[in-house]
């Protein structure tokens, strides 16, 4: 099951250039996001536990990005 919003994820799509979105194409984009979005998320706590932190902050999410 997806946490992102689907509704979210349609409007994401529409402002691609799509006119029309099918549920089922929302729900895929969010289920890829969401993957992606955790993978990122992993990278980031442990770059902030290497720089001896304990809360994620919003470098350490960015670095991760670039680094996946």
């Amino acid at each position: 099951m997806v946490e992102l919003p689907v509704a979210a994820i349609d409007r994401i799509i529409r402002k691609s250039g799509a006119k029309r979105v099918s549920e089922g194409a929302a729900v895929a984009l969010a289920e890829v996001l969401e993957e992606r979005a955790i993978t990122i998320a992993n990278e980031a706590a442990k770059l902030a536990e290497h720089a001896g932190r304990r809360t994620v902050r919003d470098v350490d999410v960015r670095l991760a990005a670039k680094r996946i």
